[in-house]
């Protein structure tokens, strides 16, 4: 008989996903449908995305040559029968706190750093770069990691050797490059373009390094159409900006600026959310949503 959520003590919680202590060695990892926007966990929850994000990073973990976290299958006779296809068994790590960003693709808060001072996190880029434009190689841009309803803030390689040495920095550097490095093959071979991502790192009993938490999902990554790109404006992509975009559109009547929290999503709105997660899962793995659930469910 499969255990209940009640059977374990809650350890934690973060904006997306609940963290359950199944004894001193492991841990339960469930995605849930929320989903964040400007620092904010909306009032209105994505369906089926938490299966996303667990099945992603499921497939990934399975095809990046790195040590990870997960102590059990998907299936694993420890998760609960509710959390079944959201849920991993992890082994429990000493998490490093530094968000490591790697970007391949100028974008976003990186590219308005590089219109500002021609870098960035303190890498220098060569002049003449615009909006998606690809990057000669791809670079380490960590940020300290933020509680929620904070902002993660970017910050120098200078800053993690400050707080973890030079070594430890190193490794995490090298790491996260040759990840992402890895992963953007993956990508490409279906066609799609992977302009940056994060991950998250800890440290087994060993001392060794672990990639852990989620890993090349929609909601840690920004992945684009290969077929579309242009160089020089925005991409469609299969993240959350349709979130951010419709949040800070005319008809949402929001202004996040004022502080207030979000409003709730119309209909429309998160059924195309959902359309672009399960889009991206079954784009970049060449696998059926429909399948992943089926494994995951008892029979």
């Amino acid at each position: 008989m499969r255990p209940d959520l009640s059977d374990y003590t809650h350890f934690s919680a973060g904006k997306v996903r609940e963290i359950y202590e199944i004894d001193e060695d492991t841990l339960l990892m469930v995605a849930t449908d929320r989903i964040s926007a400007f620092d904010f966990v909306l009032e209105t929850p994505i369906p089926d995305k938490g299966r996303v994000l667990t099945a992603m990073s499921d497939f990934f973990f399975g095809r990046i040559d790195f040590p990870n976290h997960l102590a059990g299958p998907a299936d694993d006779e420890r998760i609960p029968q509710k959390s079944l296809g959201r849920a991993q068994v992890c082994r429990k790590l000493e998490m490093l706190p530094f968000e490591c960003v790697v970007r391949g693709y100028l974008t976003g808060s990186g590219l308005a750093e590089y219109r500002e001072t021609g870098s960035v996190c303190g890498v220098e880029l060569p002049d003449g770069l615009t909006e998606s434009s690809k990057l000669p190689e791809p670079i380490f841009t960590p940020a300290t990691k933020a509680e929620i309803g904070d902002h993660d803030e970017n910050v120098s390689f200078d800053v993690v050797v400050e707080g973890l040495g030079r070594e430890r920095a190193e490794e995490l550097r090298h790491a996260s490059i040759a990840i992402y490095t890895q992963a953007a093959g993956i990508a490409a071979e279906h066609g799609i373009i992977l302009a940056d991502t994060k991950f998250e790192f800890g440290l087994d009993a060993d001392g060794n390094l672990v990639l852990g938490d989620e890993v090349l999902t929609p909601d840690s990554s920004r992945y684009w159409p290969a077929d579309s790109y242009e160089e020089g404006k925005v991409q469609p992509s299969f993240d959350k900006q349709y979130v951010r975009n419709w949040l800070t559109g005319p008809k949402s009547g929001w202004d996040k600026n004022e502080g207030t929290p979000p409003p709730e999503l119309p209909g429309p709105v998160v059924e195309a959310t959902r359309e672009r997660y399960v889009d991206a899962y079954e784009r970049i793995s060449g696998q059926r949503f429909a399948d992943w659930i089926g494994t995951c469910t008892d029979r």
